[in-house]
């Protein structure tokens, strides 16, 4: 299995929808065909349901209280503010966890003294709930811990405190295992017994269902919480949770919070950006990579200060911190990167159906990363393991339609612990554990895993022709958006296509190309293709190709343009 090439990757059409539903919701919305049918694969098959999708509005979050143990989660709060019960709010350290924090602690803070908050250190305490963190509560007189995107496995940990006198809140939105902490509350619509209506929020999605809880209790409306979506929009786009039902509102609503500037912890990290109106993408690319990095290289309590911090100018210093963090950040992921591509090649492990690779001195902040970079390669589902303290630490990564948290549990036999998602996990083992891992690790993928999944593939909604692209279509196209899992940008084929003639390499040794294209008409529409420039040739001399594709919109001196924006291209 050698790295991974454009020309590998799988084209796949999705199912056309039935004509007659395809007709009916076209006549229903007044929509082209097309859009209808773009419409019907996200599950949208009436006015009802299109205009929750193109309108959506707060009040179509469902009520908290439809979450298992939220009425208790709720009441051991109010039970806390009246006895003057000291608060401690803990998070995990990346995006998610941070936002939780912040959300969580400035909400209670706004009208109870009484809160702390509390990021466990990655490298001394390590994922999740930690003894020091709980003795930290003890030594400080902590009452009652929420912990927000972790806790759901820490069975032991929960009954440490409880015996110190602690009780405990979990909001998670990881898997249980087959027996929960025994905390006051455990908020997690995973839970078997849990009946709320979308299980896939974030653990900041699930704080903000516990703040809404608590407006509710107190019979106020949701208006008074809209300021704290920024920080939820952000967490979801973070951690890649689906871009459906609750997650997509809240993002939507977030988004908008995001682009008014009102944080000062946001405002300052924009402040270079030149950008009027910041997108989902944005938020994955620019705020959450700065965020992240605060945990990654020094401590998450970093990002927990910026978010809450309401001073502009300190505000603008702390960003100017951790904007050092990102840089100092980016250079270890592309040196640790090449370290691990030399060792998959020198160990002759290119031929295994996973990748596993190890090095001591690999900073623990960025193996994820790493990860995710090694998968991009050679994708297959990858480990990336660390020293951390006395044990080895990884962060796992797969591809899609591979389940790693399944093929995690079949080797659970040699790890420590173990958590996470389908699509990424963390976990340590002992050091005399790392090779009988390694290789069950290796016969569990191998052996369950269908070969065709460690080819990429691109998802195609339809086929259509250049003489459809129109800024029409472009208006609609863009009210799909907070785009994400389970609602993607649309991806287009078109066939027999050629270029004008102008195609070129450009960018650094011509990584990229740029051309534009026609399709039996001399009317012809821009495209660029990032990372296509190896692809020059099928595009020359008048040659016929197809084309795998978005669309956007190109912006150059001022003017507009509709652009193909190329996923991948071959000859037709």
């Amino acid at each position: 299995m050698s790295p991974i090439e454009i020309s590998q990757m799988r084209w796949t059409l999705r199912p056309k929808p039935e004509e007659v539903a395809v007709k009916e919701l076209s006549k229903a919305i007044k929509v082209s065909p097309l859009v209808a049918t773009l419409l019907l694969q996200r599950g949208i098959s009436t006015y009802e349901e299109a205009l929750h999708f193109f309108r959506p509005e707060l009040e179509d979050l469902h009520d908290p209280f439809l979450m298992k143990d939220m009425d208790k989660a709720v009441d051991r709060i109010e039970q806390a503010i009246k006895k003057e019960q000291n608060i401690l709010v803990y998070g995990d350290y990346d995006v998610d966890g941070t936002t939780a924090v912040a959300l969580l602690s400035s909400y209670l803070l706004e009208s109870y003294p009484r809160v702390a908050t509390y990021i466990p250190d990655r490298y001394a305490e390590g994922y999740g709930i930690s003894y020091a963190g709980i003795d930290f509560a003890d030594d400080n007189e902590i009452d009652l811990i929420i912990a927000l995107d972790c806790g759901i496995k820490a069975i032991d940990k929960v009954s440490y405190a409880k015996e110190k006198g602690i009780d405990f809140i979990i909001c998670d939105h990881h898997r249980p295992g087959e027996q929960l902490p025994e905390a006051v509350a455990v908020l997690d619509p995973k839970r078997e017994d849990c009946t709320y209506p979308y299980d896939e929020l974030c653990g900041c999605g699930i704080g903000f269902k516990l703040i809404q809880a608590i407006e509710f209790s107190k019979g106020r409306s949701i208006d008074g919480l809209i300021p704290y979506l920024d920080l939820v929009a952000t967490a979801i786009a973070a951690d890649i949770v689906p871009m459906t039902g609750e997650n997509r509102v809240l993002a939507h609503f977030g988004l908008k919070v995001i682009n008014a500037s009102h944080r000062p912890g946001f405002k300052a990290i924009l402040k270079a950006l030149k950008k009027t109106l910041l997108t989902i993408t944005d938020v994955v690319f620019v705020i959450a990579p700065r965020i992240n990095a605060a945990g990654r290289m020094e401590h998450g309590r970093y990002a927990v200060a910026l978010l809450t911090e309401t001073n502009p100018a300190k505000a603008e210093e702390m960003a100017r911190e951790i904007e050092v963090f990102n840089t100092d950040r980016r250079g270890l992921d592309q040196e640790i990167t090449a370290e691990a591509l030399v060792q998959i090649q020198e160990n002759k492990e290119e031929e295994r159906f996973t990748s596993v690779v190890y090095r001591e001195s690999w900073h623990k902040g960025v193996i994820g990363i790493v990860a995710s970079r090694l998968t991009e390669t050679y994708y297959r589902p990858t480990l990336v393991f660390t020293k951390s303290g006395d044990k080895l630490a990884a962060s796992a990564r797969s591809v899609r339609g591979f389940d790693v948290y399944n093929a995690l549990e079949l080797c659970q036999d040699h790890l420590e612990q173990f958590g996470g998602h389908k699509y990424a996990a963390g976990l340590t083992l002992l050091e005399n554990q790392y090779d009988d891992f390694k290789a069950q690790f290796e016969k569990v993928v191998a052996s369950t895993i269908d070969p065709m999944l460690l080819t990429p593939e691109i998802n195609i909604d339809a086929e259509i022709m250049l003489s459809e692209i129109t800024p029409k279509l472009m208006r609609i196209l863009s009210q799909f958006a907070p785009f994400g899992p389970g609602n993607m940008k649309p991806v287009f084929l078109s066939h027999h296509l050629q270029d004008t003639g102008y195609a070129k390499g450009v960018g650094e040794e011509n990584k990229h190309l740029k051309l534009a294209v026609k399709q039996h008409t001399p009317q012809p529409i821009g495209a660029i293709g990032f990372g296509l420039g190896s692809k020059l040739a099928v595009v020359a001399n008048g040659s016929e190709f197809s084309a795998v594709y978005t669309l956007e919109e190109n912006v150059w001196n001022g003017t507009v343009n509709l652009q193909l924006k190329l996923k991948d291209l071959r000859a037709s």
